[in-house]
């Protein structure tokens, strides 16, 4: 009797799929578990294996065509018979998954949950009946619920241990689950397209003629009788290993070889070949339809192969060394500075709109001025002194810079004090330069070297870390050539500097070796705008290419 197949719901997003290609066609013969066409889904594009056996009747689309989701995939029944009755009462049959008014078996199982009784039930030892539940694994430690995306047997099919029983869909992947049951498929959970939730009821396997109702009933009212029937058969057990055994995998849109130019295999079984250097096309399958089980793989040895085979062969499989691996971790207390500093930076970053200017500077003079003040001045000046002081000239001429966005209000400072982050074990802190502009290079070198003692040694008052009103964060002497900083709230700006790197420059239209570093100032768009700080900048650039100025 025909039978209407209905677009599956492959993902939890799809809303229709796009016939990608059709490996039957109206004529053709069709036997369960056979795949029938490729469909691409808002996410991959999936294989689609029949459930149902005999003659192609019907296609509900050509190729590169769409479909809705339980609308009319495929119409599938005997040779010559007359589908088009069914077909116009597509609509009013959706309820029952495509299928014929003639054949309700396979729904009514799939929808046989038992009704609440309105009287309590006794107590029913279900010990005698030989049949087991399966429950949702948890296939994904963020799963709450699994769609079935496919189902590879029907209701009243035989089951082995093994053999693929359904496709589900976690919140990660499509997987392949295998069956750990030997038995006939008695019940399903629910139809294609729809979840199950984690450890609810995703089949029953037992014997032909066992009562599966009565041990759905037991396990749904959590009696006395569920218990009885765990003690027994151990499905928590089985659950158990079931939920450790499918491998992440997509259904393969493109399949490797065989009947339909595919290898039937499941991916535990795929992964373990790869893991042992088999090829796994040499593996016969025991599963249905010749399908390559773990059990296969496992049982497999490659000297059995025949002589043919071995010649035809290139050379022997790859062995892969075994790795073994411990994961491991330790949890540490966030200290109070780094509490700090993750409040500060975040409300930072995320409540004021940053926006960043780049510069490159030519540091050949700055180079030979330092070397020649070293030679005079009684303690070392570094790179890093005469930028403070370069910007603290800037900001002197450009003193919308050096503002701070106190959220009604934006305060415009008279004096400069400029902030030098100093990286400790703990974190980050950034002690004060006051009054930067008014002070020697010397005087600054001094300060600077005192200030970052005392932060490595934890001597810091607030009093030293307390009203920048501009910050220099400086990772040149790591080797950072550019990077950005996140702002120094209330400040509305922060100069991230890089290191100097002897690179090709173009003077007076030659190419010569040269000393150039990159700086990139970050700024609170709603204090500075890019004209204000590509002013400052370019400013900047000036005093540290011809360093006498800084003097002045």
């Amino acid at each position: 009797m025909a039978e209407i197949v209905r677009m599956p719901k492959m993902s939890d997003t799809m809303t229709e799929g796009v016939i990608a290609k059709w490996h039957k066609k109206v004529g053709d013969t069709v036997k369960s578990g056979e795949l029938m066409a490729e469909i691409e889904t808002d996410k991959a594009t999936m294989d689609y294996e029949s459930f149902n056996s005999g003659t192609v009747l019907y296609l509900g689309a050509e190729e590169g065509q769409a479909i809705q989701v339980d609308d009319v995939l495929a119409v599938v029944g005997n040779k010559g018979e007359d589908y088009k009755a069914l077909l116009a009462g597509a609509g009013k049959s959706a309820e029952n998954g495509g299928k014929s008014k003639g054949d309700e078996k396979a729904p009514q199982a799939q929808s046989a949950q038992p009704q609440k009784e309105t009287q309590t039930a006794t107590a029913v030892d279900t010990s005698g009946i030989k049949a087991e539940i399966v429950l949702m694994p948890k296939m994904s430690d963020t799963m709450e619920e699994g769609v079935i995306a496919a189902w590879h047997k029907k209701p009243g099919d035989s089951v082995k241990t093994g053999e693929l029983l359904a496709e589900v869909e976690t919140d990660k992947a499509t997987m392949e689950y295998e069956s750990y049951n030997t038995g006939t498929l008695l019940y399903v959970g629910a139809e294609a397209g729809k979840a199950i939730p984690v450890d609810g009821v995703l089949a029953i396997i037992g014997e032909k003629d066992a009562d599966w109702k009565t041990l759905l009933k037991a396990h749904q009212s959590g009696g006395k009788e569920q218990k009885a029937a765990e003690t027994k058969g151990e499905p928590k057990k089985e659950t158990s290993q079931a939920a450790s055994a499918p491998v992440a995998e997509k259904v393969d849109a493109k399949g490797e070889h065989g009947s339909n130019g595919r290898i039937k295999a499941s991916p535990l079984a795929k992964k373990l070949a790869r893991d042992r250097g088999l090829d796994i096309g040499q593996i016969p399958g025991s599963g249905d339809q010749g399908r390559i089980t773990k059990r296969d793989v496992e049982n497999f040895k490659p000297s059995e192969q025949k002589a043919g085979e071995k010649e035809g062969k290139a050379g022997a499989p790859v062995s892969l060394p075994k790795v073994v691996g411990e994961e491991s971790f330790e949890d540490i207390a966030v200290s109070q500075m780094r509490k700090a500093i993750a409040k500060r930076l975040a409300e930072s970053k995320f409540t004021a709109p940053h926006f960043y200017l780049t510069m490159e500077i030519n540091m050949d003079k700055a180079v030979e001025a330092r070397k020649s003040i070293n030679e005079i001045s009684p303690v070392k000046i570094s790179f890093n002194d005469m930028v403070v002081k370069a910007v603290a000239a800037a900001l002197r001429q450009h003193p919308d810079v050096n503002v701070s966005w106190l959220g009604d209000r934006m305060r415009r400072n008279h004096h400069i004090h400029i902030g030098v982050a100093v990286a400790v074990k703990e974190g980050l802190l950034v002690p004060v330069i006051r009054f930067a502009d008014n002070k020697s290079l010397s005087h600054i070198a001094v300060e600077v070297k005192d200030l970052a003692q005392k932060a490595q040694d934890k001597k810091l008052q607030p009093s030293d870390w307390e009203g920048s009103t501009f910050t220099i964060s400086n990772l040149g002497m790591f080797g950072i050539e550019e990077f950005t900083a996140i702002i120094n709230t209330p400040d509305a700006c922060i100069l991230a500097v890089g290191g100097i790197k002897e690179t090709p420059i173009v003077r007076d239209g030659q190419i010569v070796p040269g000393n150039v570093m990159k700086v990139t100032l970050s700024c609170d768009h709603r204090a500075v705008d890019g004209a204000v700080g590509s002013a400052f900048l370019k400013t900047l650039k000036g005093l540290l290419e011809d360093p006498v100025r800084i003097l002045i």
